[in-house]
Parts: structure tokens; C-alpha cells; sequence
């Protein structure tokens, strides 16, 4: 921010405030939404002109322009200086038993490749630019009944939102087919691909789930002391099982135990191979997921399968919350980056943020964007201060990488289906595939392209670079018409509309992205995306670090606000 930039803000006032929030991400804009609704006085800032953080959705150029800014280190030199320094800037703070402590920003995304995929297309992209609203964190949907919409509702954030429904939930087969995910009785009965045996047999099985769930729903017992319908309970000795165990002992072909691990359970790894598995899923959850994902087909009128996805792109979401949290007072201001963090010279506990116009402001608490962090080793310290406090500050836990990808197309990966999800189990790409590959294809009548356009949205969790870029360089050829990198030329620009024509690619970019998260005292680092395709594991984590900070409130708590002219239980879904 320049010295004029700065100038142009007035100063913020007040200046304490029970928690500020710097970043505007999913995590960061729920916690915004929620300390508001329980009274707390709420500053939330961002560097950024747009809400969302590293969940927005962007217009071409500025998406492209983001991913190229986060992926080269910033040339900023770490400073650490008491606030008699600083009181040139700032007249207000002259508080010696202060130390100002520069924050740096980390970079979240490497290797970025973004590219036209002929020239004659660049153009009509540049023109087109800003009627694309391009996923950070994509693919991203929400089951109809997760806990997503649950808080949706519960908040009232889902008056600022709609949605409408994903077509068809697809499984991508070694063979080169795309399946339907046989999701319910009746797409079972109408799915081609399954034989009357392998109906029956996922008949039987999901009549067997719905038994055991329905039993273990019962509290009651039949007088003797024993419970009704144990009998339709899956054994406790199954249910701590591997779920791939199970499945095999329910003697389920191999394409079904595919599809129930992979596009309904939503397995990440490789369930059967133990060995390299990093996340074999028990039965137990695997039976739950199975249950979450069925409740969510039907459960909206205009929504087809399990998945609804926001009108305008995933960047609605935290909106919402922004929105939600500032009718409940807390105050907003982007374009205004956080420089320093305000220690107790003494302590070295956390007391206020400078902000890059030059003002201090004060907090008990404090909610870091993850891409933010203190930088080690500090050059300088005053005499005696605990430079133990800042190594906890600088601690970051990296859980893995995510690779991402993102292709603009001319025609649908399926014809007549605009909007759809597809998986590719492990080993249906090569042999050496161990993680799933999730894709998701948005259509323009989502608002996020221009008509006659679709998104195509790749994510695959990896150990490393050259994995990550190898799992989207297969999904994509699987189902698209890809250029080579080398030569944008290489393949014509007009889609030809036959069935077995694939879709070419006019526009694509590909991604690694750092899944990390970051805990500590008083100031707390939200997580960043991570790898799957819905929010419940952020919103477990985002609503763990709420209750650590705030132990005696609840999590949004159920009031009618007079400000909300809407019934909170309704979720608008466009047919």
C-alpha cells in the first residue's frame, strides 16, 4: 500500500476490540459471523480488494493475476522495533512496553502454470474476463444434507445466498466410461451400465445400511432387556473393520465397492492397499457417510442428486458470512493490510496489529489468514524478550499438498449435462494412482462463465510437486482435448458436436497448493482449503478453534433477529 493509499483511509475507531480477523476466507468469515452473533465487537480485515481470501471466486485476469502474486516470495525484510519508533507514524501509541513484530504473507501455491490454449482464443478471453468467476479452492460442493447447509441455516447466512442443484454424480472407469453413481432405488432401476445381478446385490445392501441405521436410532428395548432390532445391527466387530473389508464380505463387485468407497463414502486414498493407505476409512464411517450422502438426494425439490453448488461460485459462501456478520456489527475494511503484530515486550503475548496506514489497534484476540506468519530468524530483539513466544508464533503444520487444476471448455464432458461431479478412483488413471482425482464441471447457467462455456475443476491430494502435476495431466486427457504445453497450436479451436468428440480446452491452469494448519494462544492461523469436495472438515476445525477461544458460547446460537425479513429455514434453489 502506498503512503497515498494509506492516507486515504480515515482511522478506524474504535481501536479495542474484542477480536480482529485478518483474511476473509470460509473459516475466518464464519468465526467473523459467529463471535458477532454472541456479542462480541468484531474487526475483520484484508489485504485483498475482494472477500473470500483463498475460498474467492475471480474474474479470469485477476484470478491468474492472484495465483501469480501468492507464488512468488514477497522481498520484505523482518523487522522487529518498539513502539517509540513507530510513534512517528502514529502519535497515538507511544507505549514503550510494546515490540512491533512484521508479519510476512507465505506463499500458499507453487509451480502455477496458466496458459490460452491457442492464440486466437486469447482475445475473446481478455473480453471476456470478468463474466468468469473462477474457484480458488475448487472443486468445492455441498451435500444437501451436511453440515454446511445445516449452518447455513442455523446462522441465516442463507438468505444471502442460491444455489441450484448438480445434475449427476459421475464415476470415471479404467476403461475410459463415464458411470452414473446409482445413488438411490430408483437410479438404480434405471442405471444401463448395472446388471441385474449387481442391482440386487446394492439393493441388498443398502437395505441392510438402512436397517442398521434405523435399529441403532432405537433407544428402546423389548422388555428383556434387550435391544429392538439388534438383530439388523451391523456386528461392533464390522463396524471397526475396514469399510473395503466389509464391502468384500458382503461379496459386492469390485465396479460397486468402487463406487460406494470412492463416490459416495468419498475415500481420498487407496483402500485396498493397506500398506500405502494413509487414511483407511473404518466401517463405521463408512456407513455414516453413506447415510449423509443418501439423505441428501431429494432433500431439496429442484436439487437431482446429493450436491447443490452456489450461483456465482464458491466465493459466495464466505460472503454470506461477511454479510451475515456485519448486520450483527462487525466492522469491514479491505485493502487494508496488517504489517505487524504488538507484543508485550515483557511477556511477549499477543496485545494489537499495525496496520499499513500506520494505525495500532488492540485486541484480546486474534484470527490469522494461514498464508500469514512471523519471520525466523528475527535480525534483532531487545534485551530479554522471550524470543520463545515468537518460535510458537512461526510454527506451521504442513498436512500435504493439494494439486488443483482448472480448464475453460467449449462443450460438456456429458451430453445435456451441464453442471456434474466426477471421481477417478485410484488405479482407474495408471497403475500407480493411489489417491482419488475429484472434478467438478460448472456450466454458465451458474453465472461462473460466459454462455455456451463451461468450468472444469480438478483436485487431487499428492506427497509432492511432480506427483500432483502427473494426477491432473491424466484426469484432464481423460476427458479433455489438451494442447501440448510446449505448443498451444496443436489442436483445433472448434469443437466438433459429435457424442465422442471431447471437449477441447481453451483456457487451463494448474496448481499446488500448501494444506497447512496453524494453532497458538492468543492468535489463532485458520486452516486452508484442503482436498475435499465438501466444507465439513473446515467447518469441524473452524467451529473447534470458536469454542477454544469462547468456551462459554455457543456456536450460533438459534434467535429470530428482527433485521431478518426471510425464514431461516428456507435455502433458495433455483429449478
Amino acid at each position: 500500500m502506498s503512503e497515498a493509499e494509506a492516507s486515504s483511509y480515515p482511522p478506524i475507531d474504535p481501536v479495542n476490540f474484542d477480536l480482529i480477523i485478518v483474511g476473509t476466507g470460509l473459516s475466518e468469515s464464519v468465526i467473523a459471523a459467529a463471535a458477532s452473533a454472541v456479542g462480541k465487537t468484531v474487526l475483520h480485515l484484508d489485504p485483498n480488494s475482494f472477500y473470500g481470501s483463498h475460498f474467492a471466486s475471480l474474474p479470469l485476469d485477476e484470478f491468474a493475476s492472484f495465483l501469480n502474486s501468492h507464488s512468488v516470495p514477497p522481498d520484505r525484510t523482518a523487522s522487529l522495533s518498539t513502539l517509540t519508533t513507530a510513534a512517528a507514524l502514529n502519535d497515538q501509541n507511544d507505549d514503550n512496553n510494546l515490540v512491533a513484530v512484521d508479519l510476512i504473507q507465505q506463499t500458499l501455491y507453487s509451480d502455477v502454470e496458466i496458459f490460452s490454449c491457442a492464440s486466437e482464443n486469447e482475445n475473446w478471453l481478455r473480453e471476456n474476463s470478468r463474466k468468469f468467476n473462477l474457484d480458488l479452492g475448487g472443486p468445492r460442493a455441498l451435500l444437501c444434507a451436511d453440515k454446511s447447509i445445516d449452518l447455513l441455516l442455523k446462522s441465516g447466512a442463507s438468505q444471502y445466498l442460491e444455489f441450484k442443484g448438480i445434475d449427476a454424480n459421475l464415476v470415471y472407469e479404467a476403461n475410459g466410461k463415464l458411470v452414473n453413481v446409482p445413488d438411490s432405488r430408483a437410479a438404480i432401476f434405471k442405471d444401463k451400465s448395472l446388471g441385474l445381478t449387481e442391482k440386487n446385490q446394492l439393493m441388498r445392501f443398502f437395505k441392510l445400511v438402512q436397517q442398521h441405521l434405523a435399529a441403532s436410532s432405537e433407544n428402546h428395548n423389548d422388555g428383556n432387556g434387550h435391544e429392538r432390532g439388534e438383530s439388523y445391527k451391523i456386528s461392533e466387530e464390522d463396524l471397526e473393520s475396514p469399510f473395503v473389508n466389509f464391502l468384500e464380505k458382503m461379496r459386492l463387485p469390485p465396479n460397486i465397492k468402487s463406487i460406494l468407497m470412492y463416490a459416495i463414502a468419498m475415500a481420498d486414498y487407496d483402500q485396498e492397499n493397506s500398506e500405502i493407505c494413509k487414511d483407511l476409512l473404518k466401517t463405521r464411517h463408512g456407513i455414516d457417510r453413506l447415510a449423509l450422502y443418501n439423505s441428501s438426494v431429494g432433500r431439496f425439490p429442484n436439487a437431482p442428486s446429493a450436491l447443490i453448488y452456489p450461483i456465482y461460485g464458491e466465493g459466495e459462501l464466505p460472503q454470506a458470512y461477511c454479510r451475515r456478520a456485519a448486520v450483527k456489527g462487525c466492522i469491514y475494511v479491505l485493502r487494508m493490510p496488517v504489517v505487524s503484530l504488538l507484543l508485550d515486550k515483557s511477556t511477549g503475548h499477543y496485545k494489537g496489529v499495525r496496520l499499513a496506514s500506520g494505525q495500532d489497534l488492540y485486541s484480546d484476540q486474534l484470527i490469522l489468514d494461514p498464508s500469514f506468519t512471523i519471520p525466523t530468524p528475527l535480525p534483532s530483539s531487545p534485551t530479554d524478550f522471550p524470543l520463545e513466544r515468537i518460535q510458537i508464533l512461526s510454527q506451521k503444520d504442513v498436512k500435504g499438498m493439494v494439486a488443483r487444476g482448472i480448464c475453460a471448455t467449449q462443450s460438456s464432458i456429458k451430453p445435456d449435462v451441464p453442471n456434474c461431479s466426477v471421481v477417478y478412483p485410484p488405479r482407474s488413471l495408471y497403475a500407480e494412482q493411489v489417491t482419488s482425482v475429484r472434478a467438478l464441471q460448472i456450466g454458465s447457467n451458474l453465472a461462473v462463465c460466459p454462455s455456451g462455456t463451461f468450468v472444469l475443476y480438478f483436485s487431487a491430494l499428492c506427497d509432492d510437486v511432480n506427483e500432483g502435476k502427473k494426477l491432473l495431466q491424466a484426469a484432464m486427457n481423460a476427458l479433455l482435448m489438451l494442447p501440448d504445453s510446449a505448443n498451444p497450436e496443436s489442436i483445433p479451436t472448434v469443437q466438433i458436436e459429435t457424442g465422442n468428440t471431447k471437449p477441447v480446452v481453451l483456457w487451463r491452469a494448474c496448481y499446488v497448493q500448501e494444506v497447512t494448519t496453524i494453532k497458538f494462544e492468543s492468535i489463532s492461523s485458520t486452516p486452508t482449503p484442503d482436498g475435499k469436495l465438501n466444507y465439513n472438515d473446515l467447518l469441524d476445525m473452524t467451529e473447534k478453534l470458536f469454542h477454544q477461544m469462547y468456551p462459554d458460547k455457543e456456536f450460533f446460537p438459534e434467535t429470530t433477529s428482527p433485521e431478518d425479513p426471510t425464514d431461516d429455514n428456507d435455502l433458495t434453489l433455483e429449478s
